[in-house]
């Protein structure tokens, strides 16, 4: 792997425990040498972990819809700022430039981004792994959801096991760099 998307929100959330979530995911995407690419603001926890992976000296790419471009929320200070049309085109090249993704806790975007980049995993549309960084028990309730999907029939566990989670960074992407390629987890 080379870069990982990460998903997340424009704002910081009401737990301190967010932001430094963020920062620990940036200097665990910077030891390892990894990239990152994001939704290319410079607000809330995109902010926060842009910023801390330019500080340690790492690779940022950030893609952003130019209507918030005009909004001054864009980032000016990345290594590559790529601006698109859409957000059709955002999630597009994003998964494009990204070998994996994890999403940190957000909001009805960050859960969008990151449902439509697993059910193309699903589809066979990429192989590449998906993760939830699970702070402070933010998921809890959506992983206990897809479970009971799972178990009613609605996600086949094959499906449900495309989605990878942890409580911290490390643990997170040491699971994503040792998973099966989606293809091979997909019973065709």
């Amino acid at each position: 792997m080379k870069r990982i998307c990460v998903f997340c929100a424009s704002s910081s959330g009401k737990l301190p425990a967010y932001r430094e979530a963020a920062r620990s995911l940036a200097r665990a995407l910077t030891k390892r040498r990894l990239g990152l690419v994001y939704g290319g603001s410079n607000i809330g926890l995109m902010g926060e972990i842009a910023d801390a992976v330019l500080a340690g000296g790492g690779e940022v790419i950030g893609v952003i819809p130019k209507p918030m471009v005009s909004r001054e929320v864009a980032h000016r200070g990345l290594n590559d700022l790529r601006v698109v049309e859409t957000m059709h085109e955002r999630k597009t090249l994003m998964a494009e430039l990204s070998d994996g993704f994890i999403a940190l806790p957000g909001g009805m975007g960050t859960l969008e981004e990151f449902f439509e980049i697993t059910t193309w995993a699903q589809l066979g549309l990429h192989h590449k792994p998906c993760g939830l960084l699970n702070v402070a028990g933010y998921y809890d309730k959506l992983i206990e959801f897809l479970d009971q999907a799972m178990q009613e029939g609605f996600i086949k566990p094959i499906h449900r096991a495309l989605m990878t989670v942890a409580s911290d960074a490390d643990s997170l992407l040491d699971k994503l760099e040792s998973c099966p390629k989606a293809a091979e987890r997909i019973d065709r």
